[in-house]
C-alpha cells in the first residue's frame, strides 16, 4: 500500500501514459502476427516485419538517448506516441481495407520501431522528474509491475480481438492506445533540469557515445551478460519469435494457443516482479542463470515437440518469471555499479547490444526452418540456449558478480 502513495501528481499522468503505452505494446505481437500469417501464410514474411520494427529500433535507440537529454522528454514522448499512433492506425486501414502488401507493413513498423528508439530512453529518464528521490524506487517497482501486467492482459485482449474481429482491428486497438496516451502526457507538468541537457548537449553526440561504449567496455560482467543476450536474441529468442505463431496456428488450435502462451508468460513475469522487489542473492547474476539454463530450452522444445497447451503454459510461466527476476536484478546491480552520470549513455549501449542481431535473426528464421524443418530449427535453438547459458556461467566475472551495496542508489 505504500508504493500506491507514490501515484499522484505529474507521475500519475505519466504512470498512466506508460501503462496505455505497454498495453500497445503488447497487442502487437499477436495481432501483427497473424495479420501477416493471413495476408501471405508465409513465416519469412513475418520475419520480414518484424525485424523492420526491430532494426529501426536498433537504429535510432543510441541517438534517442542523446536527445532524450537535449530536448523536452514529455515532448520527445508525445513526439514518439504520435508516430506510433499514425504507423499502427495506416497499418490496420490497410489490413482492414484488404489492400495491405508486405512492403508497406514493413515500412510502417520501421516507422513504429524508430520512435520507440526516442520513447524508451525519455520515458525511462523522465521518471526522476515526476517524484521525489526518496520514492524512485517504489515509482521504478510500479512501472515494471504495469509492464508485466500488460504483458498478461495485451496478448489476451489480442487474442480476443484477433479471433473476434480480425487482425487489422488489434492494431487499431494498439493506435489508439498511444492516443490515449498523448492525451495522459499533455497535461502533465514536470520539473525537468534543463541546465543538465544543455551541458551535454555541448559535449556533442558522439562524444557522448563514446564515452557510454567505453564506460560500458570497462565492466567484464556488463558487456559479457550484454554479448550473451546478444546471441540469445538472434539466435534462440527470433526462432520462437517465428515459428510460435505458426506452430500455435497449426498445432495447438490458433491465435487464442498463442495468446494464451504469451499470457502465461506475462503472468510469469508479474510473478517474478514480486519475487524480484524482495530476492537479494549474492551473486545474482548466477542465481538467474541457473534458472534460464532449465526455462529458456524447455519453452523451445515443447513446441518443437507440439507438446500439450498446458504443459506448454507452465514452462512460459517459468520463463517469464526467469525473465523478470533478471532484469529486477539487472538493473539493481547497474545501479550500484555505474556512476549516475554515465547510466543512462551505458544502458543505451546495453540496449543496442541486445538487440542488435534480432533482425537478422527474425530474418532467416523462415528460410532455415523452411529448409530444415520447424522442429529441427526448434530443437536447434533450444540445444544453443543451453549452451550459451553454460557458457556465460562459466566465466569468473559473470558467475561471481556481487553488486557493491551503495547508499542511495536503488531507483537512480
Amino acid at each position: 500500500m505504500r508504493a500506491l502513495k507514490v501515484i499522484e501528481g505529474p507521475f500519475r499522468l505519466l504512470f498512466a501514459a506508460r501503462a496505455a503505452s505497454a498495453l500497445g505494446d503488447q497487442l502487437v505481437p499477436v495481432a501483427l502476427s497473424f495479420a501477416v500469417l493471413d495476408l501471405t501464410g508465409s513465416v519469412g514474411d513475418l520475419g520480414l516485419v518484424l525485424g523492420a520494427r526491430t532494426a529501426a529500433l536498433i537504429v535510432f535507440v543510441l541517438i534517442g538517448g542523446v536527445w532524450a537529454d537535449r530536448l523536452s522528454r514529455k515532448h520527445v514522448m508525445l513526439s514518439a506516441d504520435a508516430v506510433r499512433m499514425l504507423a499502427q492506425g495506416a497499418s490496420a486501414a490497410l489490413l482492414l481495407g484488404g489492400a495491405a502488401r508486405v512492403w508497406e507493413l514493413v515500412a510502417l513498423q520501421a516507422a513504429y520501431g524508430a520512435a520507440e528508439g526516442f520513447f524508451g530512453p525519455a520515458s525511462i529518464a523522465i521518471v526522476p522528474d515526476t517524484v521525489p528521490a526518496a520514492k524512485l524506487q517504489e515509482a521504478n517497482a510500479l512501472l515494471g509491475l504495469t509492464e508485466n501486467a500488460a504483458a498478461v492482459l495485451g496478448p489476451a485482449l489480442a487474442g480476443v480481438i484477433v479471433a473476434v474481429a480480425g487482425a487489422g482491428w488489434g492494431l487499431a486497438a494498439d493506435g489508439a492506445t498511444f492516443a490515449v496516451g498523448i492525451a495522459l502526457l499533455l497535461p502533465m507538468r514536470t520539473g525537468e533540469a534543463a541546465a543538465g541537457g544543455a551541458a551535454r548537449a555541448r559535449a556533442g553526440m558522439l562524444t557522448e557515445l563514446r564515452a557510454g561504449w567505453h564506460a560500458f567496455r570497462a565492466r567484464s560482467w556488463l558487456w559479457i551478460t550484454v554479448l550473451f543476450f546478444t546471441l540469445y536474441m538472434g539466435l534462440v529468442y527470433a526462432p520462437y519469435q517465428v515459428l510460435g505463431p505458426q506452430i500455435a496456428r497449426t498445432s495447438l488450435g490458433g491465435a487464442g494457443a498463442w495468446a494464451a502462451i504469451s499470457a502465461a508468460l506475462g503472468v510469469g513475469a508479474v510473478g517474478g516482479g514480486l519475487i524480484g522487489l524482495r530476492w537479494k542473492p549474492v551473486h545474482p547474476l548466477r542465481a538467474t542463470f541457473l534458472v534460464f539454463a532449465v526455462s529458456g530450452p524447455a519453452l523451445l522444445l515443447g513446441l518443437a515437440v507440439h507438446a500439450p497447451l498446458p504443459a506448454l503454459l507452465a514452462v512460459a510461466f517459468l520463463d517469464g518469471a526467469a525473465s523478470s527476476v533478471f532484469n529486477a536484478l539487472w538493473f539493481t546491480a547497474q545501479h550500484a555499479e555505474i556512476p549516475p552520470g554515465e547510466l543512462s549513455r551505458v544502458s543505451s549501449w546495453d540496449y543496442l547490444g541486445t538487440l542488435v542481431l534480432s533482425p537478422a535473426g527474425l530474418a532467416v528464421t523462415g528460410p532455415i526452418a523452411l529448409a530444415i524443418g520447424f522442429s529441427a530449427t526448434l530443437y536447434g535453438a533450444g540445444a544453443l540456449s543451453f549452451a550459451l547459458t553454460v557458457a556465460v556461467l562459466l566465466v569468473p566475472a559473470v558467475r561471481n558478480f556481487a553488486p557493491r551495496a551503495r547508499a542511495g542508489a536503488a531507483g537512480q
